[in-house]
């Protein structure tokens, strides 16, 4: 099952208390106070794991709680420091605060942590407080508590293509046989219910990934259909790729279509580099192109899937604007590092 939103419950350890103590041995007389401080509270991080690809663990255990610090003991020994527990996510996932609706900051590729949630501060034993002028002091001080939070969870999926057209594309088809995945294939609408990631191999060791999002419909920016929630998992993919299918009513009515709920949910979403995809090539004949105004896009394609029919063209295509786009990144990272 793909989950891709979930909340959390997460309490961060409280600190152990400080001690009130004397030094007691036998042929010291006048034994002064020794009493240690608290160990501090575990801290709750959400650490990126390259693993995973769901929250669905996280419909399972919704409440996470970190271990308290040990109190402090006499002979000025401080209690051991509560065990940190991290929690597990996607990489492309992003942390909020369900109260403040602040934004904790996302975790986009494997190994990335953020700390949620402090453990508290341990309290002061009575050796602390010991003075010129007070010298056997029998204060100390409780632990404070860690910090308790409800989180929300959001995954996007990260990806180089995105995969958008309307139920019966032939998406989930061309995904199945440029990569290993294996989405669920049938003749009706929406089949796709969750968006499926794919890792497409080519020559060299070269590889891209390709993300096939369930079919889009009218009015899927106002929550038509399965669009409104996995529109977002477009907004991490690098380009995009319209697939319509060549047995289509209005090829350009349906590339419009497509293009205006992608505008209509994110204006910068509609700014990514694009093509357009004709599928079931099969249906009129190997090289058969239909015309329709698309002027921004970087190519047209026609394809069979099944049939593997302009596939190298198509991801040859793909590849050559991807290796554009991070060629451009690195001139511009470059140019900023320069930057007075």
């Amino acid at each position: 099952m793909f989950v891709d939103r979930v909340i959390v419950n997460i309490e961060a350890g409280t600190g152990g208390s400080g001690n009130s103590s004397f030094r007691r041995e036998k042929y010291v007389a006048m034994g002064g106070p020794d009493g240690g401080d608290g160990g501090r509270g575990g801290d709750v991080y959400v650490r990126a794991d390259g693993n995973l690809a769901t929250l669905l663990d996280y419909t399972y255990r919704d409440s996470w709680k970190a271990e308290r610090g040990d109190h402090g003991e006499g002979s000025n020994k401080t209690g051991k420091s509560g065990q940190d527990i991290i929690m597990p996510v996607p990489p492309g996932t992003i942390i909020r605060d369900v109260v403040t609706s602040e934004r904790l900051g996302e975790v986009m590729e494997d190994g990335d942590t953020i700390l949620v949630a402090k453990g508290g501060r341990g309290g002061k034993g009575n050796a602390f407080f010991v003075t010129a002028t007070h010298q056997a002091p029998r204060e100390w001080q409780p632990g404070e508590e860690g910090q308790t939070r409800q989180l929300e969870l959001e995954l996007k999926l990260i990806a180089d293509v995105g995969l958008v057209g309307q139920p019966n594309a032939g998406k989930s088809t061309l995904l199945s046989v440029i990569s290993a995945a294996r989405p669920k294939i049938a003749a009706y609408p929406f089949t796709t219910l969750s968006p499926n990631l794919g890792v497409v191999p080519l020559s060299d060791h070269r590889t891209f990934v390709v993300a096939d999002i369930p079919g889009i419909i009218e009015g899927a920016h106002e929550g038509k259909g399965l669009g409104l929630q996995f529109l977002r998992h477009i907004e991490r993919t690098r380009i995009l790729a319209f697939v319509i299918p060549i047995d289509a009513m209005d090829w350009q009515h349906e590339f419009d279509q497509l293009r205006a709920e992608i505008e209509a949910y994110s204006p910068a979403l509609a700014t990514k580099p694009y093509c357009v995809v004709f599928s079931k090539l099969d249906l009129l004949g190997e090289h058969y192109v239909p015309e329709i105004v698309a002027t921004d896009a970087f190519g047209k394609f026609s394809i069979s899937a099944p049939g593997r029919m302009g596939l190298d063209v198509l991801l040859d295509a793909w590849w050559r604007q991807l290796l554009s786009m991070r060629a451009t990144t690195a001139k511009a990272d470059d140019d900023a590092r320069f930057l007075p």
